[in-house]
């Protein structure tokens, strides 16, 4: 009856600490353990088996409690660990979000991009066809420029004849104040002062003069050579003073001049600077 007093009551004990099989295991084994005592150990030797029991007893329980707490801690820190891989795993998914969010967007991008690139090749080929039609235009252009140049230059030329008719005939009125009694001649009369002065292709050179005058200067007898243009250039400059040089080495005073509608402020000052007089558009200008 004692021994099952006293295994009921380790069985209460240990319960709560060692679950109910734990306890039941537990406290059978101590009761057999009283009832072995008891049967065969004496009065003295079952005080110190009480005792040594109650020692090893009182360890059991610190060691118990020892294991408990630290189940406490471990279960603490498995509580805290699972928690953590809670936040782990929320911080995994809002992540995956994330990504496929960039990923999304990188194929927007690259999308985009490649609209971006087909329009940049519609543009390039839309350049390439303007560049073309571009260059068939300055073709054009170029093409009209010279026909237009072709045009000017045979309407100078036709200008330039009808003036040097109209002045060949109205020389004296043109000159009249300049050239007094002054009267076109021609070139060719004056070859037998010349040739003997001068070599034969500056004699042909002379020959070509547009118009050559003479009359009385100041009050002395002078010839006049003169090249006639509807726009008068440097060449037009440089070949009356070179034609008119011809009757000065042969001994004849002679004034070189160009007669135009037109002339630039360089060819005026480069004929003023050369002492080839100017005509233009019905005035003479100063020397």
């Amino acid at each position: 009856m004692v021994a099952l007093m006293n295994t009921l009551m380790i069985y209460e004990q240990f319960r709560a600490v060692l679950g109910e099989e734990g306890a039941k295991g537990f406290a059978q084994t101590l009761g057999t353990m009283f009832e072995e005592a008891k049967n065969a150990a004496t009065k003295e030797d079952l005080r110190s088996l009480r005792q040594s029991n109650e020692a090893s007893t009182a360890r059991l329980e610190s060691a118990i409690t020892n294991l408990a707490q630290a189940q406490a801690r471990t279960e603490a820190q498995v509580k805290e660990l699972a928690q953590a891989q809670d936040r782990t795993e929320v911080q995994v998914k809002e992540l995956a979000q994330a990504q496929a969010r960039t990923e999304a967007r990188v194929e927007e991008l690259a999308q985009a991009q490649g609209r971006t690139e087909a329009r940049v090749e519609e543009l390039a080929q839309a350049q390439g066809r303007t560049e073309g039609r571009v260059e068939e235009l300055a073709g054009t252009m170029t093409s009209f420029a010279t026909i237009l140049n072709q045009l000017v230059i045979r309407s100078d030329r036709h200008e330039g004849s009808l003036l040097e008719l109209r002045f060949r005939d109205r020389l004296p009125a043109y000159l009249g104040r300049f050239l007094r009694k002054g009267r076109v001649v021609q070139a060719s009369d004056l070859l037998d002062q010349i040739e003997p002065k001068l070599a034969e292709a500056a004699v042909e050179d002379f020959l070509r003069a547009d118009v050559v005058a003479t009359g009385m200067v100041e009050g002395q007898p002078t010839y006049l050579v003169g090249e006639v243009s509807y726009t008068v250039d440097a060449d037009d400059v440089m070949r009356a003073a070179r034609r008119a040089a011809c009757l000065v080495k042969a001994g004849l005073p002679t004034i070189p001049l160009v007669a135009c509608e037109k002339i630039s402020p360089q060819t005026t000052a480069y004929a003023r600077q050369e002492g080839v007089r100017v005509w233009v558009d019905g005035s003479l200008l100063d020397s």
